[in-house]
């Protein structure tokens, strides 16, 4: 969420800057209904003024045995133009968090300017794309003929979207989880968590995914709870509505969880295989960071992302993603984009992304700055350290071999009992 005050002494600023996105909303709405929503206020403290007083003089009048009925009577008249502007005050204040909340925020400077991913800008690539003796094949079909990823099975049980992966694919999934916990724990000083899998509408509200984005989240028939879509949400909440100490600043979190989406907006896109699902696994990275530090947090957080890539050896790239291609609720974003040499292309497999204010604003989560002072919001960030079945995908297609095998990558083999080879 923005904040009011700003938006209204930088209507113009703003407004350019959202435009970038795609996004031209009327912010004159925002001063007229601020302004209506003052003045509301005055009338309202007004009128309790004079009621406090009049309740004082009827008091009064009683106390000496005079007659106060005129007086009660007209207080009466004024409790209720008070219920009445509370009521107004209280749809005008609705609408104007309802427009707050659907705002976008503002792209950072350093966000270059773009209409879609086409205006994305690579910022550095690692590692050389193998160059194959023979044709190599997708992920799917190198999977399933090792008898390892059943989709069959998956849509029997659960319809479209969905996967089952057996035996040593089961492991190998499992074994990345561990893999990226282990690393970002005992060597990125990140903090494990293991948060609940549904979530109350408030904690979704904190990170963005309400209102705007509700039609891609399953909601639980009969509650107030949602499947997480991402660990994002319930990690970032965890302290919502919390004073937190400069001194411990930054905190850091790393948490495996499904994630569970509709893909409402997908419209077909990457039906085929692991790339897309309603559900899959993922180890997420969320930091609680001051707002002088958060950008080089960023930084780091990428880093400890493409670690993971690292010492699996798969090649990847970094993008800065443009102002057209961001998030609803980043200021800026950086995609990890992994070759996959069975599609021949780069496949995004990790997004981080500084949200500053935005997600703390929403969620009320601020910081005591030392020495003392007024509270201010902290700054969140987060990022896929990795996505799970991304990362198996990619794994399965830069391993292959010409007999159909896949070479278990060293630095998961410890994970994996000593496999060396996948094979059927």
């Amino acid at each position: 969420m923005l904040d009011i005050k700003f938006l209204k002494d930088n209507i113009e600023t703003v407004t350019e800057r959202l435009a970038t996105r795609g996004t031209v909303p009327d912010l004159s709405f925002i001063k007229s209904l601020d302004e209506k929503r003052r003045a509301l206020l005055g009338s309202v403290e007004s009128l309790k003024q004079k009621r406090n007083t009049v309740s004082q003089e009827v008091g009064r009048l009683k106390k000496e045995g005079k007659d106060a009925s005129s007086i009660m009577t007209d207080m009466q008249g004024v409790s209720a133009e008070i219920k009445a502007l509370d009521a107004e005050l209280a749809e005008c204040d609705g609408a104007l968090k309802t427009f707050l909340l659907e705002l976008p925020n503002l792209p950072h400077d350093s966000v270059p300017t773009g209409r879609s991913e086409v205006d994305n800008v690579e910022v550095r690539a690692w590692g050389k794309p193998k160059e194959f003796g023979f044709v190599p094949k997708e992920h799917t079909e190198i999977a399933t003929a090792l008898g390892i990823l059943d989709f069959d099975a998956a849509s029997k049980l659960s319809g479209a979207r969905f996967s089952l992966l057996k035996g040593a694919g089961a492991l190998l999934e499992r074994s990345l989880i561990n893999f990226m916990l282990t690393i970002h724990t005992t060597e990125h000083g990140y903090i494990e968590v293991l948060p609940p899998f549904m979530v109350k509408e408030s904690a979704c509200l904190g990170t963005g995914q309400l209102p705007k984005f509700g039609e891609d989240l399953f909601k639980i028939e009969g509650w107030d709870h949602y499947l997480i879509p991402t660990a994002e949400v319930p990690v970032t909440n965890i302290h919502a509505e919390e004073v937190l100490s400069v001194g411990n600043l930054p905190i850091k979190y790393t948490a495996f969880t499904p994630c569970f989406r509709k893909e409402a907006g997908s419209y077909g896109k990457d039906v085929k295989g692991l790339i897309r699902l309603h559900q899959f696994n993922k180890v997420e990275l969320v930091k609680f960071a001051d707002p002088a530090k958060s950008y080089d947090e960023l930084e780091s957080l990428v880093s400890n992302a493409e670690e993971i890539l690292k010492r699996l050896k798969l090649p990847y790239r970094v993008v800065n993603l443009c102002t057209g291609d961001i998030g609803f609720s980043a200021a800026k974003t950086y995609d990890l984009e992994v070759w996959l040499p069975g599609q021949a292309t780069y496949r995004e497999i990790s997004s981080c992304s500084n949200f500053e204010d935005f997600q703390a604003r929403r969620a009320n989560i601020r910081f005591k700055p030392e020495g003392g002072g007024k509270n201010r919001f902290v700054h969140t960030l987060n990022g896929s350290g990795l996505a799970v079945g991304r990362t198996l995908v990619a794994i399965v297609e830069n391993y292959q071999n010409e007999d159909g095998t896949i070479t278990v990558p060293e630095a998961l083999r410890p994970y994996m009992n000593g496999l060396e080879k996948i094979q059927r």
